[in-house]
């Protein structure tokens, strides 16, 4: 991968100026910063609502009526190198890979569009209840969030709700909780309305981590495009991260714990 080195470290804290001390998903290790890797560009016109990195290609989901997409992108370099649109009633939100299939939900339209991962051509769809936000696959079951402090768990072959739990932390209900990556038996989050996101373990629904991103947003990107889009790494612990149509993608890795 060409990526753009970038030779400052952010550093969000005190206690995060070491390298991380293991995988990021693991109980006893705590992030509390970042660090970033490298840049690439990213498509300013992308209201990104899903990302995930699979077998060499990055799936992006955008949305809002009449702009929505599905696209493969190279992980190298950004570019897109196929786009399916949506039809232009529906307002796409998040997505994940399983198997040679890839699901991508929609907001308020209560209907999940299972694609063929390779064409990215529509398959069937199914409907469920209540709003679409964020969607990752965790072993043998999809987590998938709507908004409230509910994670919902979905069977991965037919999308019925399997069970669900209630995030919180510290006690206190965590909502808006949109794009979702799993990964290390964790679900990462970002947290609408804020540059945070958050680490869930699905088996309590509290949250065991927080980090606060604001520094990578770019100068000239209004309030309303806010920090939107989490892709793990495969083998690594690191992360791409992005914007609703932010110009880069960063690549980073947690530090602290």
């Amino acid at each position: 991968m060409r990526w753009l080195l970038v030779a400052v470290v952010l550093v969000l804290s005190a206690a995060c100026g070491g390298p991380p001390s293991g995988p990021t998903g693991r109980s006893g290790d705590v992030p509390t910063g970042f660090e970033v890797l490298g840049t690439l560009p990213h498509d300013t016109g992308a209201f990104t609502q899903g990302l995930e990195l699979a077998d060499g290609v990055l799936y992006e989901g955008t949305g809002l009526e009449g702009r929505s997409s599905i696209r493969r992108l190279d992980p190298g370099t950004g570019e897109v190198r196929q786009r399916v649109d949506l039809p232009a009633d529906l307002f796409g939100e998040g997505i994940t890979v399983v198997d040679d299939r890839l699901w991508q939900i929609t907001w308020r339209d209560g209907v999940a569009i299972e694609r063929d991962r390779r064409t990215l051509e529509e398959v069937r769809r199914v409907t469920y209840e209540g709003e679409g936000w964020g969607l990752c696959r965790d072993g043998d079951r999809l987590v998938m969030s709507d908004g409230t402090d509910e994670l919902t768990f979905r069977d991965p072959r037919t999308f019925a709700e399997t069970g669900s739990t209630r995030v919180t932390r510290d006690g206190r209900p965590v909502t808006e909780l949109n794009e979702l990556e799993c990964v290390g038996g964790r679900v990462w989050a970002n947290v609408w309305h804020t540059d945070e996101v958050v680490r869930v373990d699905p088996a309590d629904g509290r949250v065991d981590a927080t980090v606060d991103l604001s520094g990578l947003r770019p100068g000239d990107v209004p309030a309303s495009d806010v920090l939107n889009g989490i892709a793990a790494v495969p083998g690594t612990d690191e992360f791409l991260v992005t914007g609703k149509n932010w110009p880069t993608i960063f690549r980073i890795r947690f530090t602290g714990g």
